[in-house]
């Protein structure tokens, strides 16, 4: 007995030891990505890539490790389907419907009409092709958190079409499991698949609307955060497991457990639970994928390979704008959202993992398709940025003659992200104001992202007959330099007697400094989009106006009323 519990401790050690060490590599691999500012997906490929040029792909394969990799995307799209709110899609049906599927109809068509050129089976050309004209959601959401351009025109449009995306990527998912059924054809196959996805997705429906309350109240009694991240397990692992069980794949069912928590107002708290998982197995899923990569052919077709990620890029970048163009954008704005969305998908490199449509083409290919993604969604963030930058030169602004008649109630200096904030707030609730902003790069940036920004000094007391500084009501300072605004604040009194001057700081000891002088200091927390509320609250309350916000940031048609 003592020798069988030996032999099974040993057997367990075995099956373990490499999930255990690819755990611990993926640490390393995310780690190194972040110092080199690049998406961790990327670093869990190249780990996965090296450990393969090693001679290791097979010290790290078995039923744990592939297991778990299947679990990280069923957690991915358990993540997409939080996210997918039908309130959201009714209230941005326009944007997600018409120009999504305008940008999907250009791009997936273009690349799938390409891939049937070349000779590619005609089933992989379609899924495949369409599958090449996603963007990567995880990067270019990140990117635009990052960049405050959640409420400009250029966020919302991608972010609607990201919608669209996924939206399509779920179809994808249908149709490339009903490429493994057998008899009755294709034409068939499909069509049962596309049946069952309907019925499920009815089922999801209804237990969005009947039973997720009750659940989650019941499960809120219990008041245990451990309750509640069973619960999010559960549903994720239990809605793929009973899609698989009737002949869908277990990613349809875990998006469908997401989407019937999204429009609930338990979302957050499963999201919070699922998070950690979702990134965890996510890791060996992308791990597995650089695992499966012949170095050698890589080796052998390196120009072939940098020609394709470089193409995939071009050609993106270029059918993007063309759908933007399509879709009556002005040029700026079609180059900025093209750049944007230039990069592969994470979700082309789950289909493509699909041994359905990895057995139609040669390794080779499938090699350097693989590889092209990971290096779009390495140059992702310098990409976009050449776009923005190209937008905001092409960008020429408002008319000059209209600054000066221009009779907006406020004028926000500076538009970093509490300036952006204040923008948006205002322009929200339909109130008109004026930015201005004196370093030209931020200028560049926010007149790219669609703001009415002007480039101007407005230290400099010049500048205030033309920004017409008599008709304003308030000032919002969203970055004060203390010694500044106490040389201007004698001459405002003189000059602008009626405008209240309203200073974001960013501690008491700025406050309790500028208390001194005549202006409203607010202090403003600098981490985290709900930072600026007090600064926004205070220009409201100044304005003597109700204020309206989305309930959700980017949603422009649910709103609450707070009384400032």
């Amino acid at each position: 007995m003592a020798g069988e519990a030996v032999h099974d401790a040993h057997a367990v050690v075995e099956t373990l030891q490499p999930a255990i060490a690819l755990l611990g590599l993926g640490i390393v691999a995310a780690l190194v990505s972040r110092a080199c500012r690049l998406n961790p997906i990327v670093g869990y490929l190249g780990l996965g890539l090296a450990l393969a040029a090693f001679g290791q792909a097979e010290s790290f394969s078995g039923p744990v490790v592939t297991a778990l990799a299947e679990a990280g995307v069923m957690f991915l799209l358990f993540n997409l389907g939080l996210h997918f709110s039908l309130g959201r899609i009714r209230a941005e049906a326009g944007n997600i419907f018409g120009f999504g599927s305008l940008q999907m109809l250009v791009a997936g068509g273009a690349f799938a009409g390409l891939f049937a050129i070349i000779g590619l089976p005609t089933p992989f050309a379609i899924i495949g092709g369409v599958a090449m004209g996603l963007s990567s959601t995880a990067v270019v959401i990140g990117l635009i958190r990052e960049r405050d351009q959640q409420d400009c025109p250029v966020g919302r449009a991608a972010q609607s079409i990201l919608v669209f995306q996924d939206i399509a990527a779920i179809a994808l998912l249908v149709a490339a499991g009903a490429l493994t059924a057998q008899g009755g054809g294709m034409a068939t196959a499909l069509g049962m698949a596309g049946a069952k996805a309907l019925a499920a997705f009815g089922v999801a429906i209804l237990f969005a609307r009947y039973l997720t309350k009750p659940l989650f109240r019941l499960v809120g009694r219990a008041a245990s955060s451990e309750v509640y991240t069973a619960t999010a397990l559960f549903l994720a692992l239990a809605a793929g497991w009973a899609t698989g069980a009737i002949g869908l794949s277990l990613t349809l069912g875990a998006f469908l457990g997401g989407m019937a928590v999204a429009d609930s107002r338990y979302r957050i708290m499963v999201q919070t639970e699922i998070e950690a998982f979702r990134g965890l197995l996510l890791s060996f899923f992308f791990i597995s994928v650089g695992l499966s990569i012949d170095p050698a052919i890589l080796a052998q077709n390196w120009a072939l390979v940098l020609a394709a990620a470089f193409g995939l890029i071009a050609l993106k970048c270029l059918l993007n704008v063309l759908a933007a163009l399509a879709n009556r954008w002005s040029v700026p704005g079609s180059i900025q959202l093209g750049f944007l969305l230039g990069q592969g998908s994470e979700f082309a490199l789950v289909l493509f993992a699909l041994p359905a449509l990895s057995g139609m083409v040669e390794p080779r290919l499938l090699a350097i398709l693989v590889t092209a993604i990971a290096i779009s969604l390495a140059l992702t963030p310098p990409i976009s940025e050449l776009g923005r930058r190209l937008a905001g030169k092409l960008r020429s602004g408002p008319a000059d003659d209209k600054l000066a008649g221009d009779d907006a109630p406020v004028v926000v200096v500076g538009m970093d992200h509490a300036g952006r904030a204040v923008a948006d707030a205002l322009h929200y609730n339909e109130i008109d104001s004026l930015a201005v902003e004196s370093d030209h790069g931020r200028f560049e940036r926010a007149l790219a992202d669609g703001y009415s920004v002007y480039h101007v000094d407005s230290g400099d007391p010049r500048s205030w007959e033309s920004l017409a500084m008599r008709n304003r009501r308030v000032v919002v300072v969203t970055k004060a330099d203390l010694e500044l605004v106490g040389e201007l604040q004698p001459l405002v009194q003189e000059r602008l007697p009626g405008v209240v001057t309203i200073v974001a700081v960013t501690g008491p000891i700025e406050q309790r400094a500028m208390k001194e002088l005549p202006v409203e200091p607010v202090v403003v927390d600098s981490g985290g989009e709900t930072g600026t509320d007090a600064l926004i609250d205070a220009v409201f309350a100044t304005l003597g106006a109700d204020r309206q916000r989305p309930i959700e940031r980017g949603s422009h048609k649910k709103v609450e009323t707070i009384a400032a």
